[in-house]
């Protein structure tokens, strides 16, 4: 019950706080106004991304995100940004959108919490246009052992506290598993190290 009450009413405006901090922002601002046409956004959450939307750069954008608790926020952005933004209340190994129907797909602070997030990749691959791109910025595994190790010890406990957040997710990996090409940049920003190694970029089919 407790449990419950906290996933519900509480959990939705921690993420949300903890995700529009200044240096998680400056990240948003590296990848998402790169988005262009046709995009989806995979883990839209809050709408935290909107903002930094390039309106004379993008036609249609489609959010999914299972959480449906966190709409009402987003759907606050989308109106002060101005933007149409069509909201689906799902996960993203299963999307149900025809191959090559995007040509953008923007995905940030998403995969470390996916359940399965080969299968969120491919999917985000199959609805790519051929040459489009994925532009994603996320934590996950740190490149120093001691730290890694801490991520390690600290998984157990933080996972039900951050709605399935992995906090040691190898981002490189997946995307290359996935079968993508990726550019990306990686460090550490501002904040406890345990969350704060970031990888960002572009990634092709």
């Amino acid at each position: 019950m407790t449990e419950n009450w906290y996933e519900r009413h509480l959990l939705p405006y921690l993420i949300d706080l903890a995700c529009g901090i200044g240096p998680v922002g400056r990240q948003r601002q590296k990848v998402v106004p790169q988005a262009r046409g046709r995009v989806l956004e995979v883990g839209i959450g809050t709408g935290r991304n909107i903002p930094y939307y390039d309106k004379s750069r993008v036609s249609r954008i489609v959010g999914v995100d299972p959480a449906l608790r966190m709409h009402h926020l987003a759907d606050q952005r989308i109106r002060q940004a101005g933007l149409s933004v069509e909201l689906m209340g799902l996960s993203a190994e299963k999307l149900p959108t025809a191959d090559a129907s995007f040509d953008t797909v923007v995905c940030t602070y998403t995969l470390c919490t996916i359940a399965d997030p080969l299968a969120a990749l491919a999917e985000m691959k199959r609805v790519l246009v051929p040459g489009g791109r994925l532009l994603f910025s996320e934590h996950g595994v740190a490149p120093d052992a001691n730290v890694a190790r801490w991520q390690a010890r600290l998984q157990p406990l933080w996972k039900p506290l951050a709605g399935g957040c992995h906090l040691d997710r190898d981002i490189p990996a997946l995307l290359k598993e996935a079968g993508f090409k990726t550019t990306l940049q990686s460090a550490y920003i501002p904040g406890p190290k345990v969350v704060s190694y970031h990888y960002w970029g572009h990634a092709e089919a």
